[in-house]
């Protein structure tokens, strides 16, 4: 599991608010500076797209162009962004126990995407802004008049009318986002009873978070909240529970142990090590278990005790390309990349679509620095770019497998797709510049250079 360099720019902060699934506002970075933290994770984003495939064909969504983004955030919390992206806090898998939790937390994300839902909202804003405009020009009117006939506070009545249009536009806003958050609720119940799943996970996490302080609302005013009250949502969704004739069916086994051991991952690397080891205790023989505690043990140093415990687990589930594949990232980030590229090797044989071990494969091959290995880096790069055309981290080790066989001209071209991935407008068109004066006028790769060079961002 790494964090990644790739920043996911929203069209403006209240998108992702409108559309989270469980917090009042997104995520405190999303607001401040636009980049979200994301993080990668093949085994997480292969069971995540599992989940979310049968709900994106219910809903009739195109899940080749629905893309399901890890936020390393430990808060419960999801929201949509774009229109095709959605974006799962970690501290959303760490939490919800079930798979059918966390499949519900999905299909009420698609509920925005199928109904529109941002398209819809930048018109609700653009509403309330004229409103807002429209109460601000009348009250300047109301000041002038009040002005000139000489009347004692002049300013009071209009800013009473200034005031008054921001609160109407604010309210009635606030009231849009409500029922499209009822209606996503309601969206989501019918693609889990058309996909013969049962709703009682979306109804468990409403509960959960009922029972939070974010969500102890009495003192508030609900018509100043984007989201129904908790209560209230919870009764709409027993309502429609149990009209269900799946509100009683439970996960399959293996989909459950595959939840447990994404849950323990995450753990693992998350959480800080004495709390993985008071939940996953030396007497847990589990599979889940074994595998957050190699992981405390490969952040703590003890390669050979993490080692140990992973050899275990492919004794387990030798086909299980993900136990290959930490196994061979704890080698090569213990300095043995020649033992690392046999584990990884074998990881990506296992799953060939996972780009994110293809790249950590690369790194490997690139630690050994023989001509052999860096040529089948560059190979195993360029295959990781093809797969995943916007990854920063698979750019920027390709860029080093060119710099390292001499080829100058690609390796600054694969940086600046590297920086322009990144959402780094400025060092991306440097590099693209540089790579331009190298390459062969008119091209492909020249072509690219140019195209990166003259980007002018958007501005939202």
């Amino acid at each position: 599991m790494r964090a990644s360099s790739r920043p996911r720019r929203i069209a403006a902060a209240i998108l992702a608010m409108a559309t989270a699934f469980g917090g009042m506002t997104a995520p405190a970075r999303a607001q401040s500076s636009q980049s979200i933290p994301i993080v990668r994770d093949a085994e997480i984003e292969a069971l995540l797209r599992d989940y979310a495939r049968p709900i994106f064909r219910a809903a009739g969504v195109n899940g080749d162009a629905t893309e399901i983004v890890l936020v390393n955030n430990r808060s419960f919390n999801a929201f949509v962004a774009n229109g095709r992206r959605i974006f799962i806090n970690v501290g959303a898998i760490m939490d919800s126990e079930t798979p059918n939790e966390l499949i519900g937390v999905i299909a009420h994300e698609t509920g925005h995407i199928a109904g529109g839902h941002l398209a819809r909202l930048r018109q609700e804003i653009s509403n309330a802004q004229i409103l807002t405009i429209a109460s601000m020009l009348l009250g300047a009117g109301a000041a002038v008049g009040s002005s000139r006939g000489n009347i004692g506070n002049a300013g009071t009545g209009a800013a009473g009318i200034m005031m008054g249009g921001a609160e109407i536009a604010q309210r009635s806003l606030l009231s849009y986002q409500r029922s499209e958050e009822q209606a996503a609720d309601q969206a989501a119940v019918r693609y889990l009873t058309a996909t013969k799943q049962s709703p009682m996970g979306m109804i468990a996490t409403f509960r959960r978070f009922s029972d939070t302080a974010m969500f102890r609302t009495t003192s508030l005013d609900p018509y100043l909240l984007s989201h129904p009250l908790p209560n209230e949502r919870i009764a709409q969704l027993e309502r429609l529970a149990s009209q269900s004739p799946y509100r009683n069916v439970k996960d399959p086994p293996a989909l459950q142990a595959r939840h447990d051991l994404a849950r323990a991952k995450l753990f693992g690397f998350v959480e800080r090590p004495d709390t993985v080891m008071r939940r996953y205790q030396p007497g847990d023989t589990s599979l889940a278990a074994r595998y957050a505690r190699a992981i405390v043990m490969h952040r703590s140093g003890r390669m050979n005790d993490a080692l140990a415990l992973m050899d275990q687990l492919l004794a387990a589930q030798p086909k299980n390309a993900y136990f290959h594949e930490l196994r061979g990232q704890i080698l090569l980030e213990s300095a043995r990349p020649r033992d690392a590229v046999g584990s990884l090797r074998r990881a990506v044989g296992l799953e060939p679509n996972a780009a994110p071990i293809r790249v950590l494969y690369g790194q490997a091959l690139l630690a050994l620095g023989d001509g052999a290995s860096l040529d089948e880096a560059l190979k195993q790069l360029r295959v990781a770019t093809q797969r995943e055309p916007e990854s920063p981290d698979a750019f920027r080790h390709l860029a080093m497998a060119y710099g390292r066989m001499g080829q100058i001209a690609q390796a600054e071209l694969a940086m600046a797709q590297s920086y322009f991935n990144a959402g780094d407008i400025r060092n991306a068109q440097t590099q693209a510049y540089r790579a331009m004066a190298k390459l062969p006028e008119g091209s492909p790769g020249w072509l690219r250079a140019e195209d990166i060079y003259k980007h002018v961002p958007q501005r939202n």
